[in-house]
C-alpha cells in the first residue's frame, strides 16, 4: 500500500470515529432532552389534580406562596459556581424576557386557566393549551427566517388532537373561550420567551430567576387587588397542595423543562406539553376526580405518537458525514442538511 494510500485510510478512520463520536454525543443529550421534557409536562400535569384543594385559597397570593417558596429552594444551589454573576451580567432586554415569562407564562397563565373555568368546563381550556405545540411549532421556525418542519407540525397536530380526545371539549361561554385563548398564549410564551435565556443562565439559575420574578409579580397583583385578604394561612389540604406546586411541580419540574428546552430547543420541547393533560387525566381518579377509560387511552396514545413523530432525533445540521475511503474528502465535506 502505499503512503498516500496508507494516509488517506487513516484520515478516513479517524473522520470515521469524530462522526460516530459526535453522533453518539447528540444521541445521548437528544434521550436525556425527550427524558427531562417528559418527565416536567407529567409532573405539571399532576399538579393540575392537587390544584383542586386550592379553588377556595386566595389565587394571587397563593402564587405568590408557591413561586416565592420554589425560588428560595433554588437559590442556593443556582447562587453556586458563579450563577449570581450572571444574572448581573443580563442586560435589560433579557431581564424584560425573564419579567415576561413570570408574567406571561406563569402568573398569567395560571391566572387565565382560572378565569376560564368560572365560566367554562375545565377541558375547554385544557384544550386550548394543549395547541400551544402547533403554535410553537409554527412560530419557532418562522422567527428563524425559515419554513415550519412538517414531521414538527404533523407531530404538533397529533399532539393536540390526542389532548382533544383526553380531555373531550366541555360547555363554555364567549369569556371561558377568551380567557382559555389567553391562557394558550401564556403557555406559548412560556417556551418562546425563555428560548433565549437557557444558554446564559442554564436551567437552575433561569428556573431561580423567574420564580423569584413571578412570587414578586404575584404579591403585587394580589395586594391591589385584595389587599390583607391576598393571603392567609392554609389549612392542612391548601398547605399540602402548595407544597407539592412549590417543591415538586415547580423546583423540580422547572429545571426538569428548562434541561429538556436546552437539549431539545423550544420547537420540540413544546410538544410533550400534551402529556399534561394526560397526566392530569392518569392522577385525577386517584383523588376521585375523574376516571380514565378508552377516550383517555386512546388520546394518550395519539399524544405519544406526535411526540415520537414531532421530536424524534434528527442529526444536527453541524454534524458532517466522513468521506467514504478512497472518495476525496473535499466532497464529503459538506454539511448534512438536517431532516425534518
Amino acid at each position: 500500500m502505499t503512503s498516500s494510500a496508507r494516509s488517506s485510510t487513516s484520515s478516513t478512520s479517524s473522520s470515521t470515529s469524530s462522526f460516530s463520536s459526535s453522533t453518539s454525543s447528540f444521541s445521548s443529550s437528544h434521550r436525556a432532552g425527550m427524558l427531562f421534557a417528559a418527565l416536567a409536562c407529567v409532573l405539571v400535569g399532576a399538579s393540575f389534580t392537587a390544584g383542586g384543594a386550592l379553588v377556595d385559597y386566595p389565587h394571587a397570593g397563593g402564587q405568590a406562596v408557591r413561586y416565592g417558596l420554589a425560588c428560595l429552594l433554588l437559590a442556593f444551589p443556582a447562587g453556586r459556581a458563579g450563577g449570581w454573576a450572571r444574572l448581573r451580567a443580563l442586560r435589560p432586554r433579557q431581564w424584560a424576557l425573564a419579567a415576561g415569562v413570570a408574567a406571561v407564562g406563569m402568573v398569567g397563565f395560571n391566572l387565565s386557566v382560572l378565569a376560564a373555568e368560572r365560566t367554562a368546563q375545565p377541558a375547554v381550556p385544557g384544550v386550548l393549551v394543549g395547541c400551544a405545540p402547533v403554535v410553537v411549532a409554527v412560530l419557532v421556525p418562522l422567527a428563524a427566517g425559515r419554513r415550519p418542519g412538517r414531521a414538527a407540525v404533523a407531530g404538533a397536530a397529533m399532539v393536540a388532537a390526542g389532548a382533544f380526545v383526553v380531555q373531550g371539549w366541555g360547555g363554555t361561554d364567549t369569556a371561558g373561550l377568551l380567557w382559555s385563548v389567553a391562557a394558550l398564549g401564556g403557555e406559548v410564551g412560556f417556551a418562546l420567551l425563555a428560548a433565549p435565556l437557557v444558554a446564559p443562565l442554564g436551567p437552575l439559575l433561569l428556573s431561580a430567576a423567574v420564580c423569584g420574578l413571578a412570587a414578586a409579580e404575584a404579591a403585587v397583583l394580589g395586594v391591589a387587588r385584595g389587599g390583607r385578604a391576598a393571603l392567609r394561612v392554609p389549612d392542612a389540604a391548601e398547605a399540602s397542595a402548595l407544597g407539592w406546586q412549590a417543591v415538586v411541580a415547580t423546583v423540580v419540574g422547572f429545571v426538569f423543562w428548562y434541561a429538556g428546552m436546552q437539549r431539545l430547543g423550544a420547537e420540540r420541547a413544546t410538544l410533550f406539553s400534551g402529556l399534561i393533560p394526560v397526566s392530569a387525566a392518569l392522577t385525577a381518579p386517584l383523588v376521585a376526580l375523574g376516571t380514565f377509560g378508552a377516550a383517555q387511552l386512546a388520546g394518550s396514545a395519539l399524544v405519544a405518537a406526535g411526540v415520537a413523530v414531532g421530536a424524534g432525533r434528527r442529526r444536527p445540521a453541524g454534524i458532517r458525514r466522513p468521506a467514504p475511503a478512497g472518495e476525496p474528502a473535499g466532497r464529503a465535506a459538506r454539511p448534512v442538511a438536517m431532516r425534518r
